[in-house]
Parts: structure tokens; sequence; C-alpha cells
């Protein structure tokens, strides 16, 4: 499209020449017809070797020898370009006669299920929904219009997904939580009745676990991302847009409040809550209840500040240690010499 079609669609301002563009790409590896962007200014002097065709970019930053749509967020609008060029996966419709629906199942004419899909007794899978080979959708299953499922995706019986939700290869919702009771004569299995539930606008990486609850709801808030290889435990609750980083590990019975984010890694334990906006760092634990708006880091969590300078001084300590060996050396020796002396 013309990349004054772009900029009239994403609400822009074009700088210098019209022209028909392709696609997008980095501004290492763009071509003269494709867009790409600047928002981390340690790329910036790319823009003096890229062969990109138009970047999207601060207006104070913009090169007289490009193309340019003149942005207050590029990383933002990009984003809304590469949408305008991504091709979307999956070339079926309608519900092949190769997939498995239950006579009890009520599957809306516009939605669309490829070859090999199992759909159970008392589903209801709702308009514009997609759901790809390998997936099971189990009894009495709720899928929200306009919602893609990925292949060899598991939603267990009762599981409830919003509309627009992104489920990826692999995920498995409503699995039994980890829920045992002690005895005499080993472990008695806590019987997981509750349900998984997934509101509107989220999505789910490849290969995340969402428990169902032992009793009531796990639920995952609306416009919240999560990662691949994410595990949440039975009855966590997670509120609106938050951020879930990559092989996270939640607890049973934990909650989040509304945005908070938790880095690559992070760790937390059962039974707490962590408020809106707090900010966890990678490979953190976390053990207890954290205020709104902390920002949190190292094992056992601290203050992020706190964290860094932690952080700084550990590749000094085996010098502090010699340093301190030879001192406590040479305090015994003077106080040795002030006892000689009485």
């Amino acid at each position: 499209m013309l990349l004054s079609e772009i900029a009239s669609r994403l609400g822009l301002t074009l700088k210098g020449r019209d022209m028909e563009i392709s696609g997008v790409n980095t501004l290492a590896d763009a071509t003269p017809s494709e867009l790409s962007f600047l928002a981390n200014p340690k790329y910036a002097p790319q823009l003096e070797t890229t062969s990109a065709g138009a970047v999207i970019i601060i207006a104070d930053q913009a090169p007289d020898s490009l193309s340019c749509l003149l942005s207050a967020n590029p990383y933002l609008d990009f984003a809304r370009s590469v949408q305008l060029f991504a091709k979307t996966q999956g070339c079926f419709s309608g519900v092949s006669e190769l997939a498995f629906v239950h006579d009890e199942a009520v599957v809306d004419a516009g939605a669309a299920i490829a070859p090999f899909a199992f759909i159970g007794r008392g589903a209801r899978v709702e308009p514009g929904v997609r759901i790809f080979s390998g997936a099971y959708v189990g009894e009495d299953c709720v899928i929200g219009e306009d919602t893609t499922i990925y292949p060899n995706c598991s939603l267990m019986a009762g599981t409830v997904v919003g509309k627009r939700v992104i489920l990826h290869a692999g995920t498995v919702l409503g699995s039994d939580g980890f829920g045992f009771a002690q005895a005499a004569s080993g472990m008695t299995k806590f019987p997981q009745i509750g349900r998984t539930v997934i509101e509107d606008d989220v999505e789910i990486g490849a290969n995340t676990t969402i428990d169902r609850a032992a009793l009531g709801e796990t639920r995952v808030g609306q416009g919240t991302k999560i990662d691949n290889l994410v595990q949440l435990g039975h009855n966590v609750r997670v509120g609106r847009n938050c951020i879930i980083v990559a092989q996270v590990g939640i607890a049973g019975s934990t909650s989040l409040g509304d945005g908070v984010i938790l880095a690559g890694q992070v760790g937390v334990a059962g039974h707490i809550h962590l408020g809106d906006g707090c900010r966890i760092g990678a490979k953190s634990g976390v053990g207890k209840d954290v205020p709104p708006g902390t920002d949190l880091s190292g094992i056992p969590v601290m203050p992020h500040g706190t964290f860094l300078r932690t952080s700084a001084i550990i590749p000094k300590l085996p010098e502090m240690k010699r340093r301190l060996g030879k001192l406590e050396k040479e305090l015994a020796a003077l106080r040795e010499e002030l006892a000689n002396k009485g």
C-alpha cells in the first residue's frame, strides 16, 4: 500500500516523498520497498546505512534522506503498521468433517474448526472462533467471539474463555490443580471441582498451563498478556492488563492486582497478594505480600535499588574477604602486643 495510506490509517504525518510499501522490517534488514522504525536510540547510527524506504520515527530525529512517518511513540505505531501487513494463519473455514463435534455442542455457523479438533458435550463456540487441529475443547466449555485456539491446546471441562483471546500452541487450561491431603497411607487427591476463566483480550503463550480451581475459580483478567511456559496454580487470580513473562510460576491462591509485571522466571509463593502496578525483576522469589506500585528484585525479593547495589558488591566479596582476614590478623597482633605491655 502507499506510504500515505499507512500514514492516514495510523493517524501519522508523512514527511518526504510518497511511495509503495510492500512490507515491514528492521533497519538492518529492510529493503527499499519496506517500512522500518527507530525507537531505541542505540540503533540511531543504522539510519545512515539502512536500505529501508521509510521509517517511523519521532520528529526531531527524522533524517532528510528518508521518507518518514512522524510519531510520538514509534514502537507502538510500528506495531500497528505490522498489523496492516500481517497474514492470518490458517486456511480453513467452516466445520471440518474430520473434526469431532458432539451432538449437544453448540457451534456458531461463523466459527471455523479444523480437522481433528474435538468439541465436547455442552460446549459453546461463538462466532468468529478459530480452532486449529489437535485442539481439545471439553464438556461445557465456553469460547467467546473471535477467539483463536492454535494447535494442540487443551481446554478441560467447564473452562470459560472470553472474546478475542489468543491461545498459542500447547496451552492447557483447566487441568487439575496440585491438591493433595496427606494420610498415613500416602497422598489423597483433593478433587479439583472449580473452573478456569479467561477474560476478554487475553493472550496466552505456547505451553503455558493454568490450573482449574480446587473450589471456585482460577481467573485471568481482561487484557493480560502471558508468555510461553508459564504456570498458574489453582485459584490464582490475575488482574487486568498484567504482563507475565516466560517461565514464571505462581503458586495456588495467590492474587495479582491490575497492571502487575512479572519478569522471566519469577517464582511467587501461594496465598499472597501482589498489589496494583508492582514490578518484579527476573529470577526473583516472592514470598510475602507486595504493596501496590513497588519495584522488587532478588531472592528473597528486596527493593530494586537495594538489589542493584547488592549485585554490584557481590563480585568484590572475595577481595573483601581477603582484606578482612588480613585486618583480623593485624587486630589480633595489636591486641597481643597491648596485652604484653600490661
